[in-house]
């Protein structure tokens, strides 16, 4: 299982040159398992992964499930700009996402509608599917897909994902402190290799004036990962006005609650094999 992140900003893109080596783009991550890809969420990440793939693949077609955790911009702004969505008419890519509001083929074109873009949904020449994801498990070719519910204003999916070279959790725009889904997200995390957690706050931002906005922070996310028996852990969706030294010091802070924390940096690979991570 290779994973590669191409978006770990919450909220908005924010490419100042003070967060460039974490990066400034939006929520995506690519896991791959054997010829299998499996990508999480749509942010401005997800532009940059298309544009990996068109150099990868050139002229033979993609394929892909992509998991969208809701609805808002940080985790849908890529969608218009995902070259692969263009090219092909052989590409094939299978969305998996809630519509207890509406379907993600409703929002995908009410987002490229006019006056927001030039072109429409129809310009894609990729063929899609769109699927509705409710809670529990799915089989998907080489895994097995988890899904549950976090707590989130609107609502937000978790995301577990068994294959046989391990288990890892996106678990993104969480906030701690309701029962139900602090359990749901322990139970989504329970053993994985690589759980990768919403820390988007600062415990003292978090306590100050962030309740209710629907994010975590690195202290609960250390809980997450001790109480759940996951392996290691990957902060994820930074503030976009935390910069590379504020979430350097995150680290060293919380790997003195657990020594196998990183945190999530755009190009940043991880390899699980044989329930061990490397960084590439």
């Amino acid at each position: 299982m290779q994973i590669r992140f191409w978006g770990v900003r919450g909220s908005t893109p924010a490419p100042q040159p003070e967060n460039m080596r974490y990066g400034g783009n939006t929520s995506c991550v690519e896991v791959r398992v054997g010829d299998h890809l499996y990508i999480f969420d749509c942010g401005t990440g997800f532009r940059v992964l298309g544009q990996a793939l068109r150099r990868e693949f050139g002229s033979r077609p993609v394929s892909a499930h992509i998991f969208v955790s809701h609805f808002h911009w940080d985790h849908i702004q890529g969608l218009p700009f995902f070259g692969p969505l263009y090219d092909n008419a052989e590409n094939h890519f299978e969305f998996h996402c809630s519509s207890r509001t509406r379907s993600l083929k409703q929002v995908f074109e009410e987002q490229m509608a006019a006056p927001y873009f030039p072109v429409g949904l129809k310009q894609m020449q990729a063929h899609q599917n769109f699927y509705d994801l409710e809670e529990g498990r799915i089989q998907l070719d080489a895994a097995t897909l988890q899904a549950s519910w976090l707590n989130h204003p609107q609502g937000c999916m978790g995301f577990r994902l068994e294959t046989r070279d391990g288990v890892v959790v996106y678990a993104t725009d969480n906030e701690p402190g309701h029962a139900l889904f602090d359990k749901n997200v322990r139970k989504l995390a329970a053993g994985a290799d690589i759980l990768i957690y919403d820390s988007q706050y600062l415990p003292e931002e978090y306590a100050a004036n962030r309740r209710g906005w629907g994010h975590s922070h690195w202290r609960e996310a250390i809980n997450v990962v001790m109480e759940s028996g996951a392996k290691e852990l990957i902060l994820f969706h930074h503030d976009p006005d935390h910069d590379d030294a504020c979430i350097d010091k995150v680290v060293k802070e919380a790997r003195n609650y657990y020594p196998r924390v990183r945190a999530a940096a755009e190009g940043m690979q991880v390899e699980v094999l044989n329930a061990r991570s490397a960084v590439k």
